[in-house]
């Protein structure tokens, strides 16, 4: 059994085709989506999505969403959302690494408003340098 996927950004389709099985980091935990999946609701973490199309596994980096899934067919709605092949390895190492300096200098601050956006900027990066394929400590 195959399910339609479609992973809608506001700006762009990243993802309009038929997949084997997903995997999805749902707000409670990682979610794999086969055909026959009951009908389902959920709302979505900063994470990577994997998408087994044709026995090849895909990455896509997730900013946050919804899947809604029904009868085989699956529809995400994310903030945003790249596709692992088409980000730059390297520049995604380095945007996590300053992600993770400008985290660590916010956590021994007082400032709740720039720990908390620190955390998604490191979450935001931590997605994409794995989509990408880097490894991520």
């Amino acid at each position: 059994m195959t399910l339609n996927v479609r992973v809608i950004a506001p700006d762009e389709k990243i993802w309009d085709s038929e997949a084997q099985e997903i995997i999805l980091p749902s707000t409670t935990g990682q979610l794999g989506i086969l055909g026959g999946h009951a009908p389902l609701l959920t709302a979505l973490d900063i994470g990577v999505m994997r998408v087994r199309h044709r026995n090849d596994w895909i990455p896509i980096a997730l900013m946050g969403g919804f899947a809604e899934i029904e009868a085989d067919e699956v529809n995400i709605l994310v903030n945003g959302a790249e596709r692992g092949d088409k980000i730059d390895k390297q520049a995604a190492r380095l945007a996590h690494e300053e992600a993770e300096k400008r985290l660590q200098t916010a956590e021994g601050g007082d400032n709740l408003q720039e720990k908390i956006q620190a955390k998604v900027a490191f979450k935001r990066t931590r997605a994409r340098l794995q989509a990408a394929g880097g490894m991520v400590n």
